[in-house]
């Protein structure tokens, strides 16, 4: 890259945090109803409401992670990290970080030093959960990120980014193992206790 490449492509992050920032700002000004996720995916607004199978999975793998590496380690839910891309300011179901992340001059925590994410499917959200938002995580270089689909009882994990996708996909049904040993997050998830829709 040159000097000039490196200024655009720094005045088009500015811009696009000082947009994210603004449609935040709206949207905690306007009454999003008790129950309800709100994110930014490639510029537009998702509000879906939280069921119960979705947060008895992530309590599940939140549980996981806590177990694995104790409670110093830095697993968040829901709160907004910006990532790569138009207008991602994402809230990732699970998010975990690693130990020596710092939160940015604004207060917020970056998409560089995710490890691990994790999505539940909504119905409503799917698509950006399978799309949008694995493009994001994988030009994020996050080094693992799963997929927990309640509607067909399947968990997908996504390993080893490169240039903007995953290079290593496996799947496995609800009541088998998912085995990340041997990637940043170095554990076996389990999925026995993860409910259907």
């Amino acid at each position: 890259m040159t000097v000039l490449e490196d200024r655009i492509e720094m005045a088009d992050a500015d811009a696009n945090t000082k947009r994210l920032d603004e449609l935040f700002e709206r949207l905690e000004r306007m009454p999003v109803p008790e129950g309800f996720r709100v994110e930014i995916v490639g510029g537009n607004v998702h509000m879906t409401p939280q069921r119960s199978t979705h947060w008895e999975i992530i309590f599940e793998i939140a549980q996981a992670i806590r177990v694995r590496f104790g409670r110093e380690a830095r697993v968040f839910s829901d709160v907004r990290i910006d990532f790569p891309g138009h207008e991602n300011g994402f809230c990732p179901d699970i998010a975990m970080l690693r130990d020596s992340a710092k939160k940015d001059e604004e207060g917020r925590w970056r998409y560089q030093d995710v490890e691990f994410v994790a999505e539940v499917i909504s119905e409503g959200t799917a698509a950006n959960d399978y799309g949008p938002k694995k493009i994001a995580y994988a030009m994020a270089e996050v080094p693992v990120y799963v997929i927990a689909d309640p509607y067909q009882g399947r968990c997908y994990a996504y390993t080893h980014p490169k240039d903007g996708d995953y290079a290593m996909r496996t799947w496995v049904d609800f009541g088998t193992d998912i085995d990340l040993t041997g990637t940043e997050v170095d554990l076996v998830l389990k999925t026995d206790d993860f409910p259907r829709d």
